[in-house]
């Protein structure tokens, strides 16, 4: 039922494009994450301005420790992403044997601890 609701790459860009009520946006967000493509679903959250969806996919992403989720949906919610946040993502990253994305999270928490330090 939920995949019925994505739609195809040449409609996805016609509908961020056009206008589009909130109810079918939410409504294909939500097939784009019950088909696990969370990071389509971020645009469809963003474009009627979602943010307790936007909040569940950077909670989501500091829990798989996915770097590029959680920087797509915190851009798209216009929130910064604080030291702890990047500490957590760096623990769940490490975790789930993503080396590189732990190293990257850690060296932006660094970098924010260096700046509020």
């Amino acid at each position: 039922m939920a995949r019925s609701l994505i739609p195809d790459p040449l409609t996805r860009r016609h509908l961020l494009a056009g206008a589009l009520d909130a109810a079918r946006a939410n409504a294909i967000a939500e097939a784009y994450l019950a088909a696990e493509r969370h990071g389509e679903a971020v645009a469809f959250f963003q474009k009627v301005e979602n943010e307790d969806g936007l909040a569940r996919l950077r909670d989501h992403a500091i829990a798989e420790g996915d770097l590029f989720l959680l920087r797509e949906a915190s851009t798209a919610s216009r929130k910064p992403i604080d030291a702890e946040t990047w500490t957590r993502l760096a623990d769940a990253a490490q975790a789930t044997g993503k080396e590189s994305y732990a190293e990257e999270a850690r060296r932006q928490a660094a970098r924010l601890a260096d700046r509020e330090g």
